[in-house]
């Protein structure tokens, strides 16, 4: 009765004593709601692969603020805002598309206003992708054009190797056009673009001369970064190719099975030795599968006899998504039913290709990381999976991508996990 007539001295007294009470009980609620919700977002039961910090288990993945806040076992779903329920998935980090062509809507009639180049973000996040690397779309003269209509636009993040033909591959580069190549513009752009220009690029040269490799082997070298190798170059050897190749230098179409250049595969389906050697010195053996570069007759009997590629690169363009590549899904599910591990297949699509772009604050789940994040659904069944010679190799297994997350944003996601239930 003491404290309920201390309330009653005066109708203002205890209204203003009962309204500081209420307002101290809800400053405590509140403080206690905020610290129970720390997160913004939290993927539960799934199971993670994260290559880089060897973790191969079902736990949780919490972000806040666009980071990797925390992986654990039973992360108490009140701790966050947001609940994403990935039991029976699998979590990895964001997919690395090491060979894409991006630059969409420069000069009429070349290869990059749209012909053969795709945008970005329509390919990228359906499938598990939060980087894509250009593969020499642009040189010297355009990239700064590539830069600001394309990259800085795109949701996708796009990291870029340097063509060593000052207009990439809107110039055709033939004979003719080896005079568009000058090392030191190139050298100057790679030095002001370094956070996105990760290495210089040859390919699609129909000359003799060893100059354009050579001039694009030394740019890269000059900058300590990568010389990646596009095999159209039927003219040099592959061996030749390998043998000036450096440790860390990337080599793509891999598997590619024309006539007017060597195979890794022999004509008697042997691997040849100099390959696999190349490959054990440091040579990164990418697969660029397009619409013309990855052929069941190299890919299997090689993978049987030691040489797996060490990225997943798809040569992503505007062929090459409607044939036999599809998507870097499909490329590692082309490999699983070759008979890779899971595990290997993630870290291939991921910290591998970290590690050869020079990047490796990407590729990983590592608390402090950007939450870049590809959720993934393993499908068994009966599948059929095509190469670039029309040939379809029957398969149990297929990948496919229920949700991706790009700088802690939900940008993909397939069947609605983090969408609200519709009731009637």
């Amino acid at each position: 009765m003491r404290n309920q007539s201390a309330y009653q001295v005066t109708p203002s007294g205890s209204i203003r004593v009962a309204g500081r009470v209420f307002l101290v009980v809800v400053l405590i609620l509140a403080t206690v709601f905020t610290y129970a919700q720390q997160y913004d977002l939290l993927i539960k039961k799934g199971h993670v692969i994260d290559p880089k910090n060897k973790i191969d288990a079902i736990t949780d993945v919490a972000i806040i603020e666009g980071k990797i806040a925390k992986i654990a076992a039973n992360i108490p779903a009140t701790e966050s805002k947001k609940i994403i329920d990935a039991t029976g998935l699998y979590v990895t980090p964001g997919l690395i598309d090491m060979h894409t062509h991006v630059f969409v809507g420069s000069k009429a009639g070349t290869f990059t206003d749209g012909i053969y180049s795709v945008s970005a973000d329509d390919f990228s996040f359906r499938s598990g992708v939060t980087t894509m690397v250009d593969a020499g779309t642009s040189g010297w003269q355009n990239f700064q054009l590539f830069k600001e209509q394309v990259i800085d636009h795109s949701q996708t993040r796009i990291l870029a190797f340097l063509n060593i033909f000052g207009a990439g591959l809107g110039s055709g580069q033939a004979i003719k056009e080896i005079s568009s190549i000058n090392e030191d513009s190139s050298i100057a752009v790679m030095q002001r673009y370094k956070e996105i220009i990760v290495g210089a690029r040859i390919g699609h040269y129909d000359g003799g001369d060893w100059t354009p490799f050579n001039s694009a082997l030394d740019a890269a070298t000059k900058m300590n970064e990568p010389l990646f190798v596009e095999c159209h170059l039927p003219q040099y050897s592959l061996q030749d190719q390998l043998s000036k190749m450096r440790p860390g230098d990337i080599i793509t179409h891999s598997y590619e099975e024309i006539s007017e250049r060597m195979p890794v595969v022999d004509s008697n389906g042997k691997l040849n030795s100099f390959v696999l050697d190349a490959q054990k010195r440091g040579v990164l053996f990418d697969v660029g599968h397009g619409g013309a570069g990855f052929w069941f007759s190299q890919a299997v009997p090689a993978f049987q006899q030691g040489l797996a590629p060490n990225t997943f690169g798809t040569d992503l363009h505007r062929f090459s998504m409607n044939a036999g590549m599809k998507s870097i899904l499909n490329v590692m599910s082309k490999y699983l039913n070759m008979g890779m591990s899971l595990n290997d297949v993630v870290t291939r699509a991921t910290w591998n290709a970290a590690k050869a772009l020079k990047h490796e604050e990407l590729g990983n789940l590592s608390e402090g990381a950007v939450a870049e994040i590809a959720v993934l659904n393993l499908l068994h069944g009966n599948f059929g999976f095509v190469d670039a010679g029309g040939k379809r190799m029957e398969g149990n297994q297929k990948l496919d991508a229920e949700l991706t997350i790009r700088a802690g944003k939900i940008v993909w996601d397939l069947n609605g996990l983090s969408a609200q239930p519709f009731k009637q």
